[in-house]
């Protein structure tokens, strides 16, 4: 059962130098993705493409992520940490710079994907790690530092690229990011040691294809939904190449001795659990990064950085809250951290499904702050609790699945909520036109119809994303602190636990 084991040796593993190097390569590689998000209108008009173009520099690097996270248990079992950290950020950093000086769309297009293929490893590795080099009663604190660089990143990233835009070429965004990429692999040339055992397993080709087509498809379907739509004939034939290669790449994964992602990790009641809640929530919170910034920008006119400014709070109060959360997790389990974090992140949605055209600024501060607060109980101590059960060998395994999920779960997200936004946005318009109180041609009339109708499709999305939370909520009374399972010891064992599931 085993492909991947821990390396063991006479002199304790320095944990410093380790710690550094993931932690900052997996700052940079978050916050170079939320940094495009807000760039892409200023990418469009330098470059002078459109938006269905555009729209390829997240897609692609999401594509690439989400092919490269299930393949990277294999990578882990193959390579040496040291190997795979230096690959990744150097992978990273190359596609960091061809994105700096890119001349045209195609040349920042293949730095973007050169970029994801660093950064898709780089995360599900850094788990691992993480998981080998602490032991069990001290790993909710591990993963809470590990939480500051996951949340702090995506929190400061808007504001940052506000202001970098609005003041600068949009190249400088990745000048900022390089030697930080540079320093991260610089560390691990030098001080990172292997804190996990290589060996041979052998890499299946037809999973590998398999699962590039099923999670491929997924993401991209899901993704394309958001903007063109659920009838659109691409969104279709992607979602359904997606669902087969999928029931065929889990067919084929659970015939074999040696898969290439384990999905017998779900006989695990504690990890199938957590992994559950944390694919639910991960769409809850979708619905605070996607929807909020459109009733900020476009509604109440706030600029990009105005906008992220408001989240500043929030974030930063996120950031110092991880590692406190995680050292509550060590004493006291997940359970009543996420049900009081999931309590907190049910209210505060809910108060975002009651916008109008005079919410102040502040108010929303509050509310959005009060949401992260929540939100700083839940995801870390929600993963590790379920990772916990996990004999050591299963890590790589374990991880992969939970960000595949996750990932899979954001895009599902974001389109099901952008949909219900613009489905909502337009019944309510044409019912307002309908009443006879705004006139077709009185320009102030449609801006005020129009305000209103996207209000309504915002507060409505926030209904459905509360409901989506309470789920959630109902869920994390039934976490369970546990204890790392016994390793199997052979295939012979593997197989003989396979058919008991």
């Amino acid at each position: 059962m085993s492909t991947h084991s821990i390396a063991r040796s006479a002199e304790p593993v320095k944990k410093g130098p380790i710690i550094a190097a993931l932690m900052i390569g997996a700052f940079v590689a978050i916050l170079n993705q939320t940094l495009m998000n807000v760039a892409l209108p200023s990418i469009m008009e330098s470059l002078s493409i459109k938006p269905t173009i555009a729209q390829w520099l997240t897609t692609g690097f999401m594509l690439v992520n989400g092919v490269l996270i299930p393949v990277t248990a294999y990578l882990i079992a193959r390579f040496s940490t040291r190997q795979l950290f230096i690959s990744a950020m150097t992978l990273f950093s190359i596609g960091t710079l061809l994105c700096a000086i890119s001349p045209n769309f195609a040349f920042l297009l293949t730095g973007r994907l050169v970029q994801a293929s660093g950064a898709g490893i780089l995360m599900p590795l850094m788990t691992v790690v993480f998981l080998n080099i602490f032991p069990i009663e001290n790993r909710g604190k591990a993963m809470g530092m590990m939480g500051i660089a996951m949340i702090f990143a995506p929190a400061i990233g808007p504001t940052l690229s506000g202001y970098i835009v609005e003041h600068y070429d949009w190249r400088v965004l990745f000048y900022m990011i390089l030697p930080f990429s540079i320093i991260a692999t610089l560390i691990g040339v030098f001080f990172l040691k292997n804190v996990t055992e290589a060996s041979r397993p052998k890499l299946d080709m037809i999973a590998v294809i398999l699962s590039t087509l099923g999670f491929g498809g997924l993401l991209y379907g899901f993704s394309d939904a958001g903007n063109d739509g659920w009838s659109s004939k691409q969104v279709i034939i992607s979602l359904a190449v997606g669902v087969i290669a999928l029931i065929l790449f889990v067919l084929r994964e659970m015939k074999t001795d040696n898969p290439m992602l384990e999905f017998r990790i779900f006989k695990y009641n504690m990890f199938t659990l957590t992994t559950l809640i944390n694919v639910i929530v991960t769409m809850a919170m979708y619905s605070g990064m996607i929807l909020l910034p459109i009733y900020l920008q476009q509604i109440r006119g706030f600029t990009p950085m105005e906008s992220g400014l408001l989240m500043l709070p929030g974030a930063i109060l996120m950031g110092i809250m991880s590692p406190i959360t995680g050292a509550i997790f060590d004493k006291v389990g997940a359970r009543w951290l996420a049900v009081i974090g999931l309590g907190i992140t049910v209210i505060t949605t809910w108060e975002f499904s009651n916008l109008t055209e005079t919410v102040s600024y502040t108010q929303m501060m509050v509310i959005y702050t009060a949401r992260m607060f929540g939100m700083s109980m839940l995801m870390m101590p929600i993963q590790t609790a379920g990772l916990n059960q996990l004999p050591r060998a299963m890590n790589a395994h374990g991880t992969a699945m939970s960000n595949t999920l996750r990932m899979i779960s954001g895009s599902i997200g974001t389109a099901i909520l952008v949909t219900v936004m613009s489905t909502q946005a337009e019944n309510k318009g044409a019912a307002l036109m309908k009443s006879g109180l705004f006139d077709p041609q009185n320009q102030a009339d449609m801006l005020k119809l129009g305000h209103e109708a996207t209000i309504y499709g915002i507060n409505y999305a926030f209904v459905i994303a509360t409901w989506i939370s309470v789920v959630s909520l109902i869920l994390a009374f039934f976490i369970k602190k546990t204890k790392p399972a016994v390793e199997q010891k052979s295939s012979l064992d593997r197989k003989a636990v396979a058919k008991n599931v």
